[in-house]
Parts: structure tokens; sequence; C-alpha cells
């Protein structure tokens, strides 16, 4: 029986060879290996360019007219400008949403501090604790808001019942232009304090622990390195938390539309809230120029106290 004889071309080598590799890489241009990466990026700069860069020059460019959402636009220049620059509800607006911030920035930023300087010193179950606060962070705002009227309602609500079996009168939380405000804020800080907090205690894990163990053989206890130590390293992260939660203050919408409706007497009536009362009227024109004057005003605040912030590094 005789075998067959190999072909020699099963023996060779099938790999391409080197020089052949190299000749095709010759054949690529440059200029494609240079526009590869922005080939990839494409696709996200166009969904930008159609749903962010578009929409607001549309807007701004819809602020200098009168348009109602049909029909031509016609163009009144500053006209909307002016009109809510004179207008006492545009400033009023403002100044609710000024309140609600003192209410809530600067108890929210103390109050996360210290929970995220006891969440840091938690051995034991402090994952459990840190999902605890961050629980009414990813609860809908809407389904809160409810809840928030049926406890504060002022004749059938826990909060007025508790109050009357302490002896106290009864208040009304959402029917009085005093109460209403801290009654908003409340809410707000229930809501947002376990975001901020997860932002403070990122900026707690950054710190070393070395300048703790230094400050405590100088002889500093536990309320000296915190305000030593603790509270200045935290300046950048506070920084941070102040400029999110100025811009959730003053777009604050649901929290008012649905617990009080502006009210009582437009005292709860927040910069959000009359934006929208501009949409539900079709008067889109005002409301861009509206929307762009809060942009402003946002943007002011918060530069501001970056740069109050900035100044102390």
């Amino acid at each position: 029986m005789t075998t067959r004889p190999v072909p020699a071309t099963v023996f060779r080598e099938t790999t391409t060879p080197p020089a052949v590799e190299a000749s095709r890489r010759r054949r690529t241009s440059p200029w494609r290996r240079r526009l590869a990466p922005y080939a990839f990026v494409l696709p996200f700069v166009l969904v930008f360019l159609a749903f962010g860069v578009y929409p607001l020059f549309f807007t701004l460019r819809l602020s200098f007219t009168d348009w109602h959402g049909s029909g031509a636009a016609q163009w009144v220049g500053f006209g909307n400008y002016r009109y809510l620059l004179t207008n006492g509800a545009f400033w009023s607006s403002l100044g609710n949403s000024g309140v609600l911030w003192l209410l809530v920035v600067p108890v929210q930023l103390v109050l996360s501090v210290v929970v995220a300087v006891l969440l840091g010193a938690i051995k034991r179950m402090r994952g459990f604790y840190r999902v605890a606060f961050v629980v009414p962070f990813v609860t809908p705002l809407v389904a809160v808001a409810q809840i928030w009227v049926v406890l504060f309602d002022q004749n059938y609500g826990p909060v007025n019942a508790v109050l009357r079996a302490l002896g106290l009168p009864p208040v009304g939380w959402l029917v009085t232009s005093g109460w209403a405000k801290p009654t908003l804020a409340l809410l707000f800080i229930w809501k947002t304090t376990g975001f901020v907090v997860l932002i403070i205690l990122s900026g707690l894990q950054q710190i070393d622990g070395g300048l703790y163990e230094a400050a405590s053989l100088d002889g500093a206890g536990r309320v000296r390195q915190l305000w030593s130590i603790t509270v200045p390293l935290l300046r950048r992260s506070v920084m941070f938390s102040v400029v999110l939660q100025t811009l959730a203050v003053f777009q604050m919408f649901t929290e008012p539309y649905v617990v009080t409706k502006g009210g009582p007497y437009n005292s709860t009536t927040t910069a959000g809230l009359y934006l929208y009362n501009h949409i539900t009227r079709a008067d889109l024109g005002t409301g861009a120029a509206n929307s762009f004057l809060l942009v402003i005003v946002v943007m002011a605040v918060s530069l501001l106290f970056v740069r109050l912030l900035r100044a102390e590094d």
C-alpha cells in the first residue's frame, strides 16, 4: 500500500509575512487613523446637537418673540424680558425660592456633614445605614409629596393628631403662609439629604487618616479634628453640593405643585412653578425668557458661593 505524498504547501506558514503586513499598514492612509476616534464619538455628538444644543438656541430665539404654539412667531425683541423684570409676580417667585434656599441648604449641609461623619465612624451595618439614607432620594417624588399632604393635613393629618394629643393647638401647615414654606423645606430636606450625604461621604474617604493620627498625638479632640481637619478638607465636596442644591431649589416644581398648588396666596409659588404657569397659558415666548433669566440667577448664585469657598483654599 503506497502513501500519497503530502503537498509541501500544507507545511507552509499560514500567517501573513511581516513584509506583507507592513505593506498593508503603509497602504492605510494616515487621515483614516486620525479620524477613527471621531467616528466613534460622532453618534453622541449628533444626539447632543439634536437634543441639547438645538433646543437651547431655539429657546433663546423664542425668548425674543411672542408665540403661543401655533402660527408665526412675532418678534418683540427684549419685550418679554422687560415684562418679567417689571413684574412683581416674577420677583415674588424668586423671593420664595430664595427663602426656601435659606431654609434648606444651610440646614442640609450641616446635617449631611454630621451624618456622613457618623456613618464613617460606624463599623457594623454600615451598608444598611447608607442604603437607608438613600431610599428617600430614590423614592418617586410625587408619591412622597402625596404622603406629605396626608401627614400635614390640617384636620386629619397625623402630625396635628400628635399635637392635639399633647394638648397643643393644630397648625395649618399647608394653608398658612407662615408654615407652608417650612413644610416644603422639610419635604425637600427629607427627600434629598441622602444624596448630599453620599457626596460628603465620598469626600471623607479622600482624607488621609494620618492627619487625624497626627492631630490626636498633638492633643486635638474629636471636635477639634472635625473643625480643623474634616471641615476644611471637605470644602470642595461642600461647594459641589451647594451648586447642585441651588439648582434643585430654584427648579423646584413638583413639591409646591402637588402639596400646596403654589398657595396660600402664592407664598409657595417658586421660580420653577411660575415658569410652568407660562407654559399652561401657552405663553411660550415669555416662558422661554423666564427660563433664561432663571438660568442667569442660578449661575450668579452658584458662582458667588464657588468664589467664596475658593477664597478659603
